[in-house]
């Protein structure tokens, strides 16, 4: 069975990789998205509950909201998406296009490879202690997907990052106790987030890790033992919800053996976004280059770069950049179903 060939393959769901799909639809480029996750958003899909305030032109808004709108739009132009999927190989054949394969030994062809992929496969550092596991259905967390789940209850955060500090910071609001447990007596959040959570009525308790979890009736935890890092101090933490904020690992799964130029596991790329194999380019957190800008805007940036040097990559007289879209006919019909007539524009 002969394999579809695709003029774009992009590797990665994240805000890289999904604006990459747009704008590949408006590149007239055929387009597939393969992603390791379940769902696309990428690392965004952390902290759906924040708000987003620094991209150009948007009003502050919910990360969760920013997921929806990035993939609504890598929609319109009907890309092939394909989710749980983790691309472990690559080989360039003798014809200039690369035969990919993901971890179930499905393989697909394209013309073209954009590595979109962050940091890599994200996974949250999870609770070591035995049995932790179970409490993940009931009121164990990693994430945090609404806060109002947390109202009125004893909630006890353990990590010493922004985001236990963050949340620590919001769930002040709404609970009716917040301890944060840190196994260190320094804060590596934001030095005036951390002043405002100490100075909140979050109970800080500090050098402390979790020694053990509790639970009366086998499913959810009621008591938190916390021990003291110095003196082996032992305290009983009652509580409704336990939030686990101890980072993430990061996976680039087997990219490290295709040959890239990697400097600390992000792939160098040069001003096109090209990577340092022909025909394979980057965008978003997984590259590396000069005056690197590490925000969502910057991603959309890396995406028209490696998206328009792979246009020209398979057809070297195309043009270098799309129309822009206000002038753009790709967009008549659509503009037109939004109720706007702008037929004047397109000649």
């Amino acid at each position: 069975m002969s394999l579809e060939l695709y003029d774009v393959t992009i590797v990665g769901g994240g805000p890289a990789g999904l604006f990459t799909a747009f704008y590949s639809g408006m590149r007239d480029l055929k387009t597939k998205l393969i992603d390791s996750g379940s769902e696309l958003g990428g690392r965004m899909r952390i902290y759906q509950e924040k708000m987003i305030w620094d991209i150009g032109g948007s009003r502050p808004t919910l990360c969760r909201d920013i997921i929806d709108q990035l993939i609504d739009q890598a929609n319109t132009f009907e890309p092939t998406i394909i989710l749980n999927s983790e691309v472990t190989d690559y080989e360039k054949l003798v014809d200039g296009n690369f035969l990919i394969t993901t971890h179930d030994g499905k393989q697909h062809l394209s013309r073209t490879v954009i590595l979109a992929i962050g940091y890599g496969m994200l996974s949250l550092q999870k609770l070591e202690i035995e049995g932790a596991d179970r409490f993940e259905i009931t009121n164990l967390h990693y994430t945090v997907q609404e806060l109002e789940q947390f109202r009125g209850k004893h909630v006890l955060i353990s990590g010493g990052g922004d985001s236990a500090v963050d949340w620590a910071n919001e769930l002040v609001q709404i609970a009716e106790q917040v301890t944060v447990v840190h196994r260190r007596d320094e804060f590596g959040g934001h030095e005036r987030n951390v002043v405002n959570m100490k100075n909140s009525k979050a109970n800080v308790l500090t050098p402390f890790t979790i020694k053990s979890l509790q639970s009366e009736n086998g499913e959810a935890i009621n008591e938190v033992i916390i021990e003291h890092t110095e003196t082996a101090e032992e305290r009983s933490i009652p509580v409704d919800a336990v939030i686990i904020n101890h980072g993430f690992k990061y996976d680039s799964g087997k990219l490290e053996e295709w040959g890239l130029e990697l400097d600390n596991g992000c792939a160098v790329v040069d001003h096109k976004c090209a990577t340092s194999i022909p025909g394979i380019y980057g965008a978003g957190d997984f590259t590396t280059y000069d005056s690197k800008v590490r925000l969502i805007a910057g991603a959309f940036a890396d995406a028209v770069l490696a998206l328009n040097n792979a246009k020209v990559y398979i057809t070297p007289d195309a043009r270098e950049v799309a129309m822009v879209s206000s002038h753009n006919a790709k967009f008549k019909e659509k503009n037109k179903e939004l109720g706007l007539d702008d037929s004047e524009y397109y000649g």
